[in-house]
């Protein structure tokens, strides 16, 4: 028989029991006569039927999906927290459906919004714009956890890095070697991050008593053609700097490949330090410094307490650190 047109009545007929026998032993909801639960076990196993765990899970109240809105897919940390979250959910019985916010605070909400028509049992936000207030209220509609932020008010289902931190330990790595005038390339203005590590950089420089100039910092987007862009200006404005501190390592590769236009060695005249350690920093020339998130841990992570969520259990979400993986793009100061 066609797998596709099997239903619960053949699968009666075919076991010589009720519709709502069969129901009962599928759902696993009240117990079943011996015998008659055998006759339907064999009866799904000679039709080779496949239950419809989304039907099945709307029959209990659930739908076993997590959604899962991502700020932008293609950019490295929001993917690897994203197949972190499919690579714990795979095996479960819970599948993860998946919405783009594309950096539009607009256009995340609608993704919400999608997520919420499907009838996720779970959200979980990577990143993203949302503010505070409509977080608050969908965490009173679902269990939800965000990562990647911090929010007020919603500070126990926050799985983060400090991102001031991360601009901290970034800049004071390069005044470690020497360097003084130190570019720093920043994100998105309005994005949470970005402002953290840009704090993050200026408390390096004030701890290390070096004024702040700022024509040595450019507003980026977290990418190639605003890491160009901002080398090219800097260098238009006349600017000496010895080192380049960018927000993330998409805009670390586009200052690199204007620094080798402009003729300017790296490490040997300017140094280079990006965030995320994407596995393409390895590999570009010379192999570039960067500070590593534990993306990939951090979606399983989430993945885990999600479903504990689910479990009505008590989760703790566990402090994230990071760490620089030093490599040739980086050098002391030239003298």
């Amino acid at each position: 028989m066609d797998q596709k047109k099997i239903t619960i009545q053949d699968i009666a007929e075919c076991a010589n029991v009720s519709k709502s026998t069969v129901s009962r032993v599928l759902n696993n909801t009240t117990p079943v006569d011996g015998k008659k639960r055998e006759a339907v076990l064999k009866a799904v196993k000679d039709l080779n039927f496949e239950p419809n765990s989304f039907a099945s899970g709307l029959a209990g109240g659930n739908s076993m999906i997590i959604g899962v809105q991502t700020q932008k897919i293609g950019s490295s940390f929001y993917d690897l927290v994203t197949q972190g979250v499919i690579h714990c959910l795979t095996g479960t019985r819970y599948s993860p459906i998946l919405v783009d916010g594309v950096w539009d605070k607009e256009i995340e909400l609608k993704g919400i919004d999608t997520l919420l028509r499907r009838q996720v049992d779970g959200l979980i936000i990577i990143g993203g714009d949302i503010d505070k207030k409509h977080l608050i209220r969908l965490a009173e509609k679902k269990p939800i956890l965000l990562v990647g932020r911090e929010v007020e008010g919603l500070q126990d289902r926050c799985l983060y890095v400090d991102n001031f931190d991360i601009g901290y330990q970034a800049t004071k790595f390069l005044i470690e070697l020497g360097h003084r005038a130190i570019v720093h390339i920043t994100g998105i203005k309005s994005h949470q991050d970005s402002v953290r590590r840009l704090n993050g950089y200026l408390h390096a420089l004030d701890e290390a008593k070096i004024p702040y100039d700022k024509g040595l910092v450019f507003e980026g987007a977290f990418d190639g053609p605003s890491g160009v862009e901002a080398i090219d200006t800097i260098l238009g404005r006349g600017k000496k700097f010895t080192a380049v501190f960018a927000a993330n390592d998409m805009s670390a590769f586009g200052a690199r490949l204007a620094l080798y236009r402009n003729g300017i060695d790296v490490p040997g005249e300017v140094s280079l330090i990006g965030i995320d350690d994407q596995t393409e920093a390895t590999y570009m020339t010379p192999p570039m410094t960067s500070v590593r998130q534990p993306a990939f841990k951090m979606g399983v992570t989430a993945g885990n307490a999600m479903l504990d969520l689910l479990k009505h259990k008590e989760i703790e979400l566990p402090k994230q650190s990071v760490q620089i993986s030093v490599r040739e793009s980086t050098a002391k100061a030239p003298l």
